[in-house]
């Protein structure tokens, strides 16, 4: 077979080889090194990964791509797996005030806060939505990311704004290099207008917007905010199995703030990710180990909000739930795309090791989509998705935080970045 592009000399070549599904406790950190790595592929997939030279059975001529690796760690594509991509405005105005000490809820009356983003994202026009994800997406490949999760949730009761975030979403996948998989979010919050009678709108989101999404295949999964003056167990429960019946999965926002029972929700009812879980129980940290529910971690929403509360990402690996790690990335809680200085967090202050953190943004972020049969390790029938990092090891580029460590970034076989300097 041909090779169209092989990487060779590779110092450390992380494959995350094994078993297409979520790796917990002791599998976290078998990653797969290979010293004096090589790889090598066949238009968008891997051909071969192993040490030293290719087989003789693969050929090379003088239109194949070659790389040296020497000096170089090389990784599966970046997946993050919960970021909200498509919004309008920022809200960089809102950190004076965080500094002043005004609350989030004040801030909130002020007009601030969410209120903010569903207005400027309904105000917003397709173009205008469109070109401010793409140069997020354009930031995020520069980082290493390949395949992201996007979620709607800006429209709340105006669906109109949420099925144009979505169909966004849905154009730049066709679009960007990048593979965008959609999530469907009408239940981020309670319109003002229904604070008094949530379930009116609990329903509109059941029997209006879930089918209209459905039919149109805007969306892969569904999420939930169930939290504390947002969603209860109960109306989580009923929209995630409505969109259950019309071929979505279920994700949840689960115990950010309260320990509400979002943890033992999602273990309930099977949600393919529970994600945030800052205040998760006991209890529901082990009901989610028991139904292989994935923990899908935010440690840069708990850094930006500086609330000092972080997922108990420890406990959660040793009861043996499996975990994923996120940016999060929005105009509020996260305005960040740097899922590499979201991988120093979660060593740095949640002590993950470097092991634990790059199965948790490949293989264990692929499976947070559905994806983990396609992407997330180096093998060979994989897509070949690939990051080469200038960095002598994996230890190196949590150590040296802060700084983008891409070399180059392979999108299904094709080079979609290259540092420049």
């Amino acid at each position: 077979m041909k090779a169209s592009l092989i990487i060779k000399n590779i110092d450390n070549l992380i494959t995350l080889r094994g078993e297409n599904k979520p790796r917990i406790k002791e599998a976290l950190k078998d990653i797969g090194i290979i010293k004096n790595g090589i790889l090598a592929l066949n238009g968008e997939n891997i051909i071969y990964v192993g040490e030293g030279e290719l087989p003789s059975d693969i050929i090379i001529d003088e239109n194949t791509v070659v790389l040296d690796g020497t000096g170089k760690t090389v990784t599966p594509g970046l997946v993050d797996s919960h970021t909200h991509l498509v919004h309008g405005g920022s809200r960089e105005n809102e950190l004076a005030m965080k500094l002043r000490g005004v609350s989030y809820l004040d801030i909130l009356a002020a007009g601030g806060g969410i209120h903010s983003t569903v207005k400027s994202t309904k105000e917003a026009t397709f173009e205008e939505l469109y070109n401010q994800a793409k140069k997020s997406l354009d930031r995020m490949i520069s980082f290493g990311i390949t395949t992201i999760e996007a979620k709607s949730g800006y429209g709340i009761d105006d669906f109109y704004t949420e099925k144009k975030q979505l169909e966004v979403a849905k154009t730049l996948n066709e679009d960007h290099p990048i593979d965008i998989v959609s999530t469907f979010m009408g239940a981020h919050a309670i319109p003002k207008m229904y604070k008094e009678n949530p379930e009116v709108f609990v329903d509109i989101i059941i029997n209006e917007m879930i089918p209209e999404v459905a039919k149109n295949k805007l969306a892969k999964f569904c999420d939930v905010f169930c939290e504390e003056g947002v969603f209860t167990v109960e109306q989580s429960r009923r929209i995630l199995l409505a969109a259950r019946e019309y071929g979505m999965e279920a994700k949840l926002h689960a115990d950010e703030i309260k320990p509400l029972g979002g943890a033992e929700l999602a273990a309930e009812i099977g949600c393919i990710t529970a994600d945030h879980l800052i205040a998760a129980s006991d209890n529901g940290i082990k009901k989610m180990a028991e139904k292989g529910v994935i923990a899908n971690l935010l440690p840069g929403t708990s850094f930006n909000l500086q609330t000092g509360e972080f997922a108990k990402a420890r406990k959660m690996v040793e009861e043996g739930v499996p975990v994923a790690l996120s940016t999060d990335y929005n105009p509020g809680s996260c305005p960040t795309e740097n899922l590499q200085l979201i991988m120093s967090f979660a060593s740095l202050i949640m002590k993950l090791t470097p092991e634990e953190v790059i199965t948790a943004v490949t293989i264990n972020g692929a499976a947070s989509i559905g994806l983990e049969n396609e992407i997330g390790s180096l093998e060979a029938g994989k897509q070949g998705d690939i990051v080469i990092f200038d960095s002598p090891n994996l230890e190196y580029i949590l150590y040296h935080f802060g700084i983008n460590h891409t070399d180059t970034v392979i999108k299904k076989g094709e080079i979609v970045y290259k540092k420049t300097c």
